[in-house]
């Protein structure tokens, strides 16, 4: 798939879903990341542990810190987020940089080391997930704005039979959007595709 560019100048002038249009680094986010299929085992964890700490509050705030996320958890690479220890989550949770709850860093661990089991048992993480969502992307074309759907509760229950966090349906119903499992662009996006 060829990714459309936006025309026009600073971001102002190009339509976008609504939510991508409050300052330059969600324009750049959403013109060049929300929605592109991700394939990648790691970066879909990556998607993830970020997708996590967003619920309730804003991505803005999450794309604000990502870096700090990045420098938190050893680049995102789940073999050495599993090895943290609980100093190192009593450490994260005093971390000005990233968003200080210990439930979230908690489940990042848990998680990280649920996707290491599913590595270890052979199982790709990238190939469990797609495969739970046969005929993606699913284009929302309902009109409406979802916060979940049967295929995310499906996939919520399926990470946490595996033994993952805070993996609620609406949690990887973002998740689904923003690693391209999901198309949820508005009609008057530039990205949208009937």
């Amino acid at each position: 798939m060829t990714l459309q560019q936006p025309h026009g100048g600073a971001g102002g002038d190009v339509c976008r879903c609504k939510w991508a249009q409050a300052n330059a680094q969600l324009r750049a986010y959403h013109d060049t990341e929300w929605g592109q299929p991700v394939r990648d085992s790691r970066q879909l964890w990556e998607m993830l542990v970020l997708e996590t700490f967003q619920a309730g509050l804003s991505w803005n705030t999450v794309l604000q810190k990502r870096e700090n996320f990045k420098k938190a958890f050893a680049g995102f690479i789940p073999q050495k987020v599993a090895l943290l220890t609980p100093e190192d989550e009593a450490r994260l949770a005093q971390d000005g940089g990233i968003i200080r709850s210990k439930s979230k860093i908690a489940a990042t661990i848990a998680n990280a080391r649920a996707w290491l089991a599913m590595h270890e048992a052979g199982e790709d993480f990238a190939d469990f997930a797609w495969g739970m969502v046969p005929g993606a992307p699913i284009r929302n074309r309902s009109g409406q704005v979802l916060s979940q759907s049967a295929q995310s509760r499906a996939l919520s229950a399926a990470l946490k039979q595996r033994g993952f966090r805070f993996v609620g349906p609406v949690i990887v119903y973002a998740w689904m959007q923003a690693v391209g499992m999901v198309d949820d662009h508005e009609p008057t996006c530039f990205r949208y595709q009937p």
